[in-house]
């Protein structure tokens, strides 16, 4: 663990507090512009994402990761924004991809975004959550947290956490896989969707309203970086180094545990194990949906 924590060491500064290991980058040092409009910038710590009728625009963190805290503020596009899609994600490559999902479905003017979350294994998703926000994300920047160790993949709002998916795969029964295996980027991105984002595409983009803008800043990995198989198990172990590992995030809070409870109660509008649908078509529900969660 020793060449780990030197190669931890020489990538990121950091200071510990509070059993966090907290990195001091700014955004400039984390990410970079890698696709879309020449309108979208990094400045220090300011991230601008652009889309107009040419094109759409992301940036993506300059390293994989496995397991860690990723975070960023985030400011949506205000007034009319039907059929946009602002994405804040991480994900590995290839057909048999990991990929953890924030995105946010844009609407038109006065009417609520949509925070759409989802999680594909090895290529396999379609187990998406819907809230309605509590709050108006266009007025100032949020704090969008994902969290990801070996036990859960938990998602958060201003540290309030929306959504768990557990780690079942050495279940006896009801086995599900679970991304441990395949180290992940931290990608952003703003596109235009209007075929399905806003009301199933019945509302499209009004492009009068172009450019568009999405503002980031204080994107921070608080992770292990992916150097390759071996970081499957080093960066799982229980080891200072590793504060993802330790008991105090193995589960949530009782505190935690209420809040999320009363955001699901309040401003879930879907989730996948509660789809007739998908019960009438395959017979069965995903075997994740009959296991506890939180």
């Amino acid at each position: 663990m020793a060449g780990f924590q030197s190669l931890s060491i020489a990538f990121l500064v950091c200071v510990i507090v509070s059993n966090h290991m907290v990195v001091d980058a700014m955004t400039s040092k984390n990410m970079a512009l890698f696709w879309g409009n020449s309108q979208s910038k990094i400045e220090g710590d300011d991230l601008q994402l652009v889309l107009d009728q040419s094109s759409g625009s992301g940036a993506k963190s300059k390293r994989y990761f496995i397991f860690g805290s990723f975070e960023a503020q985030i400011k949506f596009v205000p007034g009319d924004s039907a059929g946009l899609v602002t994405a804040f994600y991480l994900s590995s490559e290839g057909s048999h991809h990991d990929e953890v999902d924030f995105e946010f479905l844009g609407n038109a003017t006065g009417e609520p975004y949509t925070i759409h979350t989802n999680i594909f294994v090895q290529g396999v998703g379609h187990r998406e959550q819907q809230f309605r926000p509590w709050f108006d994300p266009t007025a100032d920047f949020h704090n969008y947290t994902i969290h990801w160790n070996p036990n859960a993949v938990v998602w958060y709002i201003d540290g309030i956490p929306i959504r768990i998916f557990r780690n079942y795969e050495n279940a006896p029964k009801l086995k599900t896989a679970f991304p441990n295996k395949q180290g992940m980027r931290l990608y952003t991105s703003l596109w235009n969707a209007q075929d399905w984002a806003t009301q199933g595409g019945r509302v499209k983009t009004n492009w009068a309203s172009a450019p568009f803008t999405a503002s980031f800043r204080r994107f921070r990995p608080r992770a292990c970086p992916w150097n390759g198989a071996l970081s499957i198990s080093q960066c799982a172990s229980n080891s200072p180094a590793n504060w993802w590992t330790s008991p105090i995030h193995a589960q949530l809070s009782a505190s935690q545990s209420t809040k999320l409870r009363e955001i699901r109660q309040k401003y879930m509008i879907y989730d996948y194990c509660l789809d007739p649908t998908r019960k009438r078509s395959s017979g069965v529900l995903p075997p994740e949906c009959y296991r506890r969660q939180f």
